[in-house]
Order: structure tokens, then C-alpha cells, then sequence
């Protein structure tokens, strides 16, 4: 039996449609099978002509070996494009109890997680929904982390994609700098690179935090204002993506 092993999943991928082709081959579950034989774009694909899908996963932590997905969104979309008719939104019953602290942060409560199915009956849905497609999130280790753990539980496979991060690409435009100790003594304050307040800086509208579906179409604004801002719809793939 296939298993990703967590040294895989650190390594970095030089050539992902390659590594997509060599999954296709040994991957095992039909589901993870047919995402990997979608492909991917090669890195010299211009923006303009990249398939892109916005994802954001609510959960009950940020910790992925302890902690669940509660809720899921998914917003196709194009440097120039969003196809909010094809945006997807799902709730999910997490393993574990909800916490407290979470259902505050998230807003998901008890009676709607006690109506919801396990992850593993929107996973086909999921990632037929994101197959052939470049995800884009705010903060993608999250993403990419949950999305793992989640797959390794139900199916004894693990996955690895390459991201867009608008989070790392608004830390390169806005030329973060943690505080040093300077910083701090004098009472300066470091650039906030959360998503809300990067949209600010390019006077997007605000939107409700941590909200899968909304969420995910703020992270898709936000990468459109980044490319108009900083790059251009000819920048090729390999220059953003991780």
C-alpha cells in the first residue's frame, strides 16, 4: 500500500506535473488517482492562462495531527475571472469535540455539526472540484497540512500540491520584517499579514472572517490585486507558486 510519509511531504518537488504523473501511476485510491491524472500546469504557464481554485478549510485547531476540519469552500477562478456559480461550501463533522474557542472563531456550532457527514463523503466532490487546478490560499501550510492528515486517516495516502500562498507573496510586496528587539523597544509594529488586512492595503471590501466560502473568495480577490500590483498576467506559475 502506497503511503506518503511525512519526509515526502517535506521534500521539495521540482517538477510537479512530473510528480503528478509518477503519483497517478502508484497512487491507490481512486479518488487521489484520478486527481493526480487531471494534472497540473506546467510552471511555465502564464497567469492569464493558469487554472486556479481559492481553498480555505476551517477547522477546530491548528494543530493537524490533533485538531479536524470543520467546513470547506472552494472558488474557481482566473487572473481576470472569478466563477463564484462553481464556488463549493461543505460543513463537516469533525473527529473529536468541537472546543469552544474554535466555534467562536469559526461560528459553527453543535446542531449544525451534528447534521454534517465525515470528511470522507465530500472528498470525491472535493477534489474533483480542485483537480487540474493550482490552489491558492492565505497561510497554504494550513491547507496543505489538514488536507493530508484528513487523507491519511480515511485512506492511508497522503497528498502534496503545489500552492499559491498569498500570505508569503503579501510578506515579499509589503517587505515584512519580524520586530527585533529595537523594533519592539521603540514601539514599533510589524506589518499585519492577516487576510482582512492585506485586502486593506489594496482597498478590497471587508468580508466576515473565517468563513470557508467567503474566505476563500477573499483569497482569490486578493491574489488578482497582488498580480495587477506586483506582477502581471504573463508571470509565469514557477515565479509564485511553492
Amino acid at each position: 500500500m502506497f503511503y506518503l510519509e511525512k519526509n515526502k511531504l517535506d521534500q521539495k518537488i521540482e517538477h510537479w506535473p512530473k510528480f503528478y504523473e509518477e503519483q497517478a501511476k502508484t497512487c491507490k485510491n481512486e479518488i487521489l488517482k484520478a486527481y493526480y491524472q487531471a494534472g497540473i500546469d506546467p510552471p511555465t504557464t502564464q497567469l492569464k492562462q493558469a487554472n486556479l481554485v481559492a481553498l480555505d478549510l476551517e477547522t477546530t485547531g491548528l494543530d493537524a495531527q490533533r485538531n479536524s476540519i470543520v467546513s470547506v469552500g472552494v472558488v474557481p477562478f482566473s487572473a481576470s475571472r472569478i466563477y463564484l456559480s462553481q464556488a463549493k461550501y461543505w460543513v463537516v463533522k469533525p473527529r473529536g469535540q468541537l472546543n469552544e474557542s474554535s466555534i467562536v472563531i469559526h461560528g459553527i456550532t453543535h446542531s449544525e455539526i451534528e447534521q454534517a457527514q465525515d470528511f470522507s463523503h465530500i472528498m470525491a466532490e472535493l477534489f474533483q472540484a480542485i483537480s487540474g487546478k493550482v490552489v491558492v490560499a492565505h497561510c497554504a501550510s494550513i491547507e496543505k497540512s489538514f488536507l493530508n492528515k484528513a487523507l491519511q486517516h480515511r485512506l492511508k495516502e497522503g497528498i502534496q500540491f503545489p500552492v499559491i500562498d498569498t500570505m508569503n507573496l503579501e510578506a515579499k510586496i509589503s517587505q515584512y520584517k519580524p520586530l527585533n528587539f529595537w523594533d519592539k523597544f521603540l514601539g514599533r509594529e510589524a506589518i499585519s499579514l492577516r487576510l482582512g488586512d492585506a485586502r486593506n492595503r489594496y482597498h478590497l471590501p471587508y468580508y466576515k472572517p473565517h468563513h470557508a466560502l467567503s474566505d476563500a473568495l477573499a483569497c482569490a480577490e486578493l491574489l488578482q490585486a497582488q498580480i495587477a500590483y506586483a506582477y502581471s498576467d504573463n508571470t509565469e506559475l514557477a515565479k509564485l507558486w511553492e
